[in-house]
C-alpha cells in the first residue's frame, strides 16, 4: 500500500475535487499543526477525564438517585465498554469519511451526551447516556490522533503525540481532584456539565482550524461483517473482565464468554483474509514494530490502570484522606507526566523509541515495586517519591508507543491504527483492574481469617467472612454500629494490614508486567511511514 498523502480528495478523474493547493493549506488558522494540536487536545481532554473524573462523584450518585451497588458500578462500566468495543470500527469511520468530520460528530455527541446526564433523575437514564458517552468518545479519540498524523511534519510528531499524552494523563490522573472540587463544593451534576463548555470550545476551535485531510487511497466502502465480528469479539472479552470479580474466575459464565471473545476474534482474523477491503488489513500485523506497540500498550495499561485502581483506596481509606486530599497526593504523578510527556518527544526523535520505551518501562517497574513496600504509616514523601517515578516512567511509554503504532500504519489507514492504540488501553485498563483485583482478592481472603485470631477478635461465621473481606478489599475495616472503640481498633489494624497486604502483591504483579515489557519495547523502532506526513502542513 502506497503512503502517498493528499488533502481531502485524489483528483477530478475519479469524480472527487481535487486537493487544495499548498497555499490554501498554509492560509490563516485553518490546517497549522500547532492550532491543530490544541483543539484536538481539547477534545480528548474529555473524554480522558471522563474516565477517572465520575468515580468521585459515584457515592453521591448512588445516594441522590437511590441507586444500587451494581447500578453504580454500570455508570463506570457502560462508559468503557462503549468505549473498548467502538474505537477500532470508529477510527475505520475516520479513515472512510475524513476525521475532520468524526471529530467534531464525537465532540458534539459526547458534550450533548454530558448535558444529558446532568439533567438525569434516574440511574437508567444516567447509564444510557453514558453508553452514548462511549460511543461519541470512541469517535474522537482516533479521529485526533488521525489528525495529528497527517497534519505534522515527521520530525515534529513525536513532539506532537507527546503533548497529545501530556494532555491524556494529566486528565486521567487530575480527574480525582477536579471531581472532588466539583462533588464537595457544587454538586455531582456539575461532573458531567463542565463537559458542555470544553465541548463548545473544541467545536468552535475544530471548525474555524482543523482541515481534513485523506490518503488518496483511503477505504470506500464498509466490511460490516468484519465490524459486527470484532465488536462482538471486543464486547464478549470486556464483558468477561468487568464480570469476573462478581462471577469469579472460575466460574462457567466467565469462561463462556472468554471462549466466545476467542471464537469471535478467529473468526474475524478468517473473514479480513477474505474481504476486499477489510477493517483492518492483516498485513498490518507483519510491522513487528506496530505489533510490539500495541502488546507493550496493554501491558502499560495493566500495570498503570491495574496498580493505581488500589492506590486511591489506600489513599482515602487507609490514610483516611478525603477525595481532594487523595487527588494533591497523586499530583506527583501527574507533574511528571506534564513535564515528561514533551521531553519524552523531543527524546524520541533524536534517539527512537527504543531506548525511551525500555528505560520507561523499567522505571514503571522499579515504581510498581517501590509501591509494593507502601505501609500504613508510609510518609507523603516517600509515597510522592514512587508516584514521580511512575509519571515519568509513563510518559515515554505514552508517547512512544502511540507513535509506533500510528507512524508503522499506512496514512491511510491512520484512523484504525489511532483506534488499535486506544482499544489496547482500554483492554489493558480492564485487563489490570480486573486481574490484580483477583489477586488482591485472593490475598486478602487467604490473609484475613489468620490476621483476625491472631488479634484476638470473635470468631467470625463463613457468611461474615465474606463480607468482611469485601470491605477489606477496599481497605474498609468491617466495624459493625456499637462496637467498642478498642475492639473496632483491632479490627481497623487487621483490616488495613490485610489490604496492605493485597496491595503489595497486585503491586508486585504489576511490576512483573512492566519487567516484561521492557523486552518488547527493544522489538519497536521508528515509524517507517512517518515521514507521510512530511510536508504535509507548515510549523
Amino acid at each position: 500500500m502506497t503512503s502517498q498523502t493528499t488533502l481531502d480528495k485524489t483528483g477530478p478523474e475519479d469524480g472527487r475535487p481535487a486537493a487544495p493547493s499548498e497555499g490554501a493549506r498554509a492560509s490563516g488558522l485553518r490546517g497549522h499543526p500547532w492550532f491543530t494540536l490544541i483543539t484536538v487536545a481539547v477534545g480528548v481532554m474529555m473524554v480522558a477525564l471522563d474516565g477517572t473524573i465520575v468515580a468521585i462523584a459515584n457515592p453521591v450518585i448512588k445516594e441522590d438517585l437511590g441507586a444500587t451497588f451494581a447500578d453504580v458500578q454500570w455508570i463506570t462500566n457502560g462508559y468503557f465498554l462503549a468505549l473498548a468495543v467502538c474505537l477500532i470500527t470508529a477510527g475505520k469511520l475516520g479513515d472512510r469519511f475524513g476525521h475532520r468530520q468524526t471529530f467534531l460528530i464525537g465532540v458534539v455527541g459526547f458534550a450533548a451526551a454530558s448535558g444529558a446526564i446532568g439533567l438525569s433523575d434516574s440511574v437508567a437514564a444516567v447509564v444510557t447516556f453514558r453508553v452514548f458517552q462511549g460511543l461519541f468518545g470512541a469517535l474522537l479519540m482516533p479521529a485526533a490522533l488521525g489528525l495529528l498524523r497527517a497534519t505534522f511534519p515527521a520530525e515534529k510528531l513525536n513532539m506532537a503525540i507527546g503533548i497529545w499524552g501530556m494532555v491524556i494523563g494529566a486528565s486521567t490522573a487530575g480527574g480525582p481532584i477536579l471531581g472532588g472540587v466539583l462533588v464537595e463544593h457544587v454538586n455531582w451534576q456539575s461532573v458531567f456539565f463542565i463537559n458542555v463548555p470544553v465541548g463548545i470550545l473544541a467545536l468552535v476551535l475544530g471548525v474555524l482550524i482543523l482541515l481534513d485531510h485523506r490518503a488518496e487511497n483511503a477505504p470506500r466502502s464498509f466490511d460490516v461483517l468484519g465490524i459486527a465480528l470484532l465488536s462482538a469479539a471486543m464486547f464478549c472479552l470486556v464483558w468477561a473482565l468487568i464480570k469476573a470479580p462478581t462471577w469469579g474466575w472460575g466460574a462457567g459464565q466467565t469462561w463462556a464468554f472468554i471462549a466466545a471473545s476467542v471464537l469471535g476474534f478467529a473468526l474475524f482474523a478468517f473473514w479480513e483474509t477474505k474481504v476486499k477491503e477489510p477493517l483492518i488489513p492483516l498485513g498490518l500485523f507483519r510491522s513487528v514494530a506496530l505489533s510490539a506497540g500495541v502488546v507493550l500498550m496493554v501491558l502499560m495499561a495493566i500495570a498503570f490502570m491495574g496498580g493505581l485502581f488500589f492506590v486511591t483506596f489506600y489513599l482515602q481509606n487507609v490514610h483516611g484522606m478525603s477525595p481532594i486530599d487523595a487527588g494533591l497526593h497523586l499530583l506527583p504523578l501527574t507533574g511528571m507526566m506534564i513535564v515528561g510527556s514533551p521531553l519524552a518527544g523531543v527524546m524520541i526523535t533524536k534517539l527512537g523509541p527504543r531506548i525511551p520505551l525500555a528505560g520507561g518501562m523499567a522505571a514503571t517497574a522499579i515504581a510498581m515495586y517501590g509501591m509494593s513496600t507502601l505501609e500504613t504509616d508510609t510518609s507523603s514523601a516517600v509515597m510522592s517519591l514512587w508516584f514521580a517515578l511512575l509519571g515519568l516512567g509513563l510518559a515515554p511509554v505514552m508517547v512512544g508507543a502511540t507513535e509506533v503504532i500510528v507512524g508503522n500504519a499506512p496514512l491511510e489507514l491512520s484512523g484504525v491504527a489511532g483506534g488499535l492504540q486506544q482499544a489496547a488501553m482500554q483492554i489493558g485498563g480492564s485487563l489490570g483492574t480486573a486481574v490484580l483485583g483477583a489477586v488482591m482478592a485472593s490475598k486478602v481472603d487467604s490473609d484475613l481469617a489468620g490476621n483476625w485470631k491472631d488479634a484476638g477478635l470473635p470468631p467470625l461465621t463463613a457468611a461474615q467472612e465474606a463480607q468482611a473481606s469485601e470491605a477489606v478489599q477496599a481497605g474498609v475495616p468491617p466495624v459493625a454500629p456499637g462496637t467498642p472503640e478498642s475492639i473496632a481498633a483491632k479490627i481497623a489494624d487487621v483490616a488495613h494490614d490485610t489490604f496492605i497486604s493485597g496491595m503489595s502483591l497486585a503491586s508486585l504483579v504489576a511490576a512483573g508486567v512492566a519487567a516484561i515489557a521492557v523486552f518488547v519495547a527493544l522489538l519497536t523502532k521508528r515509524g517507517e511511514n512517518a515521514e507521510a506526513g512530511a510536508g504535509v502542513g507548515h510549523v
